[in-house]
């Protein structure tokens, strides 16, 4: 079949589960009761089941009321016995694949267990729905004449027993369905070699002959990637490298510090990028509008939400159909793949409840509040990216930690930027990195006020490749591996500049 044809032929059968994604956008609330009726019925003979006695739950108050909420640490023995060959432990059926956590870069790692029907039902649907959604708004797009090149991780196996773990993106490569391979560069092969240096050249010698027409992967790596096809083909940009891109779908961190760059890379007002929310623990909204910061929230995925406000207690948890705008929440999740009541620690608010749609505002450990600021990752994001905008500079990697008060000093955020354009005025650049965060955070604001608790932020400029250095030192390279932006300690930033 020609390429041309097989695209609308493709494009016509992904547009029809349009009509399912409008189901669930007109009664949410009763698809969210079906899945989780699901689960527990599915769960029934599980250990889980048998000891909170999944028999008798009839609605979301006995299942509130009975099953409490975890956290990692409160499961991982568990999960330790069902990576050694257990079974039947949270989920019926059996579990195998691992999901190898970099959502922190300290060294002990988590392992999210990935079941058949969470690839099936949740992480490959979605990716089918990513590219639905992307046909209903671009009805003219000719994605499927080529190829989208992916940024995956790599993978591993675990002892000799037969459970296998690696990243996220690596599990869904090694077990893509033949169509979805054939439409993707580079090859499984080269996808998952593991170290970072090799993998990069591999994909650019494979993938830079193809007609790439999308692309997929964390900003930051992807980036790095980019950056390195440029330098070795000696080209100003990638649209005249891959003539026929058209959108590049990103997820994992904040997009805001990277925008500018991306659209140096791609300078064209035509090119698109689709933001999607996915996390080792599920996929959970899409972007389901053309130049939109808003995320649908992916209702019939088999994962069950519920939502704890930041600024009150696991008592005030709610389910989707008593949620509020403009609120930060916590996310609790439950899913097919046996995670119950999980705090998968990522906040988000509602930015419309009619659909539900969201954004993705932080992680619940990834704040600052040492001195009563509650600053937090959009807070700082928004106002660096504002900040670069008036100061003309570009910023490549980031963190932020706390100056502790000392008997005669008070306390302050120290800033430790990577730029890869550097401002002409270092002071001028802080200054108005301070004025933009205290109009966008009021409780910042507060202890700004005439220097009464915190003074104006400090900042120590970064040599090139830092954050990749130090990165390279954890064996964290790729994937979904990230620098922690705030922390209420000085333990990565320390780290840092002691590499500085």
């Amino acid at each position: 079949m020609p390429i041309p044809i097989f695209n609308s032929v493709a494009s016509f059968f992904l547009k029809r589960r349009i009509s399912q994604i409008e189901l669930f956008k007109d009664y949410p609330i009763e698809v969210q009761q079906e899945v989780l009726r699901k689960l527990v019925v599915y769960s029934i003979d599980t250990e889980i089941g048998k000891k909170f006695d999944f028999k008798t739950i009839r609605h979301y108050n006995d299942f509130k009321e009975r099953i409490p909420i975890v956290a990692y640490e409160d499961i991982y023995k568990d999960i330790e016995r069902n990576r050694k060959g257990e079974q039947n432990i949270f989920w019926r059926t059996s579990v195998k694949w691992f999901a190898k956590s970099s959502g922190t870069t300290n060294a002990k790692s988590k392992f999210i267990p990935i079941s058949f029907e969470s690839l099936e039902d949740c992480h490959y649907k979605a990716g089918k729905d990513m590219l639905s959604l992307y046909f209903n708004n671009n009805v003219n797009s000719q994605l499927l004449t080529g190829k989208c090149l992916r940024l995956g991780g790599s993978k591993e196996i675990y002892e000799n027993n037969s459970s296998f773990y690696g990243d996220l993106s690596a599990i869904i490569i090694d077990n893509l369905p033949f169509w979805a391979e054939l439409s993707s560069t580079p090859s499984s092969r080269v996808s998952l070699i593991s170290k970072w240096g090799k993998k990069v050249q591999a994909i650019i010698d494979e993938s830079i002959n193809q007609n790439v027409t999308s692309f997929a992967g964390v900003p930051s790596w992807m980036l790095s990637l980019l950056q390195q096809v440029i330098e070795q083909t000696g080209k100003d940009n990638i649209l005249e490298i891959w003539k026929n891109s058209e959108v590049y779908f990103h997820g994992g961190v904040s997009f805001d510090p990277y925008r500018n760059l991306y659209k140096k890379l791609f300078p064209s007002n035509d090119f698109k990028y689709f933001e999607i929310y996915n996390a080792s623990e599920g996929f959970f909204a899409i972007q389901d509008q053309n130049n939109s910061e808003e995320l649908l929230l992916m209702l019939d995925y088999g994962i069950f939400y519920e939502f704890i406000p930041t600024s009150g207690s696991e008592q005030e948890i709610v389910s989707l159909a008593d949620v509020k705008l403009n609120v930060n929440y916590a996310m609790v999740i439950t899913t097919n793949s046996g995670l119950w009541r999980y705090k998968i620690g990522d906040t988000i608010k509602f930015t419309c409840l009619n659909p539900f749609r969201i954004k993705v505002t932080g992680r619940t450990k990834h704040f600052i509040n040492v001195f009563g600021e509650e600053l937090v990752v959009e807070n700082a994001e928004k106002a660096l990216s504002m900040t670069c905008e008036l100061t003309k500079s570009e910023v490549s990697e980031y963190t932020v930690g706390p100056i502790f008060m000392g008997s005669k000093t008070k306390g302050s955020h120290e800033w430790l930027i990577e730029f890869k354009k550097t401002p002409d005025d270092i002071n001028k650049f802080i200054e108005i990195l301070d004025l933009n965060l205290q109009r966008l955070n009021s409780d910042y604001e507060a202890k700004r006020y005439r220097n009464s608790t915190l003074e104006i932020p400090k900042i120590q400029i970064g040599r090139k490749n830092l954050f990749y250095d130090w990165l390279s030192s954890k064996n964290k390279l790729g994937g979904q591996n990230k620098v922690p932006r705030l922390s209420n300690s000085r333990e990565f930033i320390d780290e840092l500049i002691k590499m500085n």
